[in-house]
């Protein structure tokens, strides 16, 4: 067994919390070492090129608010590359397309009469603006919106999206996610309407700065390294196999799921038990536009995916070859059949769906189809579910824990994986610099 130097931080896992963990330790004067199992860095901020133009595999966007993002951006001098623009997001409920982008499109909204949209809008201000999630993870969001909103709003609305996003767990998720996603939107609103950020040259170009910046500052980025087993003096963990090599440092930083790194830990510690989701997207390349929607909502469960998100009504087809990128994205429970499902099985189940909603649509106007496929891209929330987000300090003595269970009761996010990695630097007594705290909700359980 070959012995390696020892380093004072190893990080299991290469995706964007453990980068900005690693970048954090390293610019505070550790040395640190970033073990990857995959062949590349990344997770799912991972891109591909269309033409000669990187796009994400998995949709990307982020918010005005937040700060965390916009401290890395800074920290890497590619603040220059920031764009800025109103987008429009529309609903397609009871065989119609609707645009739901302001209060006129809400009006104009005909599944809800007036009392209807009015609970709707009061309820959603409240959520977004007042509401405390400590109070709300002991009942249903499906049951509240019944309460407050009615079944008109929460057949029309409430209830598919959920069930789109969420599947058989629909109707346990608790109202204090709801409140973390309502309040990312509602920050993200400028005049009225919804303002997004984007990277131009996609999250490949703070990738690829952020890993030169690692390399610069001597972290150590090791690919193709799957941990195997943890290597331990008595309680105290001293080092990480990957294959016939030991790589030994004073502390450990787990970013992966809980689910696998519970099988490296074995018997030595119980990890809170949590499901995740899976999540594919369908990119289509096309030579016409679809919709001037670029996020549509699909609420109706009868199709293979719940988000239509139309890139190029974001980001101009120009900057692809005149190309019109869009993704088909679905979330969908490991024990779904379209986990095992082969990638044409995948593309072939949405395509013949998308006519259903665009009528116009012709796959002869389909230049290329790109398949990419999660099976871990969100915890599955139920009810108390910060009761089941790990300590990050664990009772293995320098065994360390942070990942996408943190994030709660905030949505998945670079800019929450920013938040949570560099309050995981401060639980182990590594200083988390000048990362500037923004309104998220994210990293405020399990953390010393």
């Amino acid at each position: 067994m070959e012995r390696l130097d020892s380093k004072d931080l190893t990080i299991v896992g290469g995706g964007i919390t453990g980068l900005t963990a690693a970048y954090i330790a390293a610019k505070a004067g550790s040395k640190v070492r970033v073990l990857e199992g995959s062949d590349s860095f990344g997770g799912l901020i991972k891109t591909f090129d269309v033409g000669e133009t990187p796009v994400e595999c998995f949709y990307h966007h982020f918010f005005l608010h937040d700060k965390e993002l916009g401290w890395l951006i800074k920290e890497l001098g590619i603040e220059d590359k920031i764009i800025s623009r109103k987008t429009s997001m529309g609903v397609f409920t009871q065989g119609k397309v609707y645009s739901f982008s302001t209060i006129k499109d809400l009006l104009a909204f005909k599944p809800l009469n007036l009392i209807d949209k009015l609970r709707f809008g009061l309820s959603t201000v409240y959520l977004g603006k007042f509401a405390d999630w400590r109070k709300s993870e002991e009942k249903t969001a499906l049951d509240w919106f019944k309460k407050w909103t009615g079944k008109n709003v929460v057949d029309s609305i409430w209830k598919p999206l959920l069930k789109v996003k969420f599947g058989k767990f629909h109707n346990q998720v608790p109202l204090a996610w709801m409140i973390g996603r309502l309040k990312q939107r509602f920050e993200s609103r400028e005049a009225g309407s919804e303002k997004l950020l984007y990277i131009d040259g996609s999250y490949f170009v703070l990738l690829d700065q952020l890993l030169l910046k690692l390399k610069e500052l001597g972290v150590e980025l090791l690919a193709n390294s799957k941990v195997g087993e943890l290597v331990y003096d008595s309680n105290k963990l001293i080092g990480v196999r990957v294959g016939d090599k030991i790589h030994y440092s004073e502390q450990t930083l787990f970013t992966i799921p809980n689910n696998i790194t519970q099988k490296i830990i074995e018997n030595q510690l119980k990890l809170p038990e949590i499901e995740y989701f899976g999540a594919v997207c369908v990119i289509l390349e096309l030579t016409q536009s679809l919709s001037p929607v670029y996020w549509l909502n699909v609420a109706d469960d009868n199709f293979p995916f719940g988000g239509i998100i139309e890139h190029t009504r974001f980001i101009s087809p120009e900057n692809y070859g005149n190309k019109h990128i869009v993704y088909l994205s679905k979330y969908f429970a490991l024990d779904e059949p379209i986990a095992t499902f082969s990638e044409s099985e995948i593309e072939t189940l949405m395509l013949d769906k998308l006519p259903a909603i665009f009528p116009d649509f012709k796959k002869e106007n389909l230049l290329k189809t790109h398949v990419f496929r999660s099976f871990s891209a969100a915890t599955v929330c139920d009810l108390n579910f910060s009761t089941r987000v790990p300590n990050v300090k664990t009772s293995i003595e320098n065994l360390f824990v942070c990942n996408m269970a943190h994030v709660y009761p905030d949505e998945r996010s670079v800019n929450n994986s920013i938040r949570i990695a560099a309050n995981a630097c401060h639980s182990m007594g590594i200083s988390n610099g000048n990362v500037p705290e923004g309104n998220c909700l994210s990293g405020k359980i399990g953390f010393n």
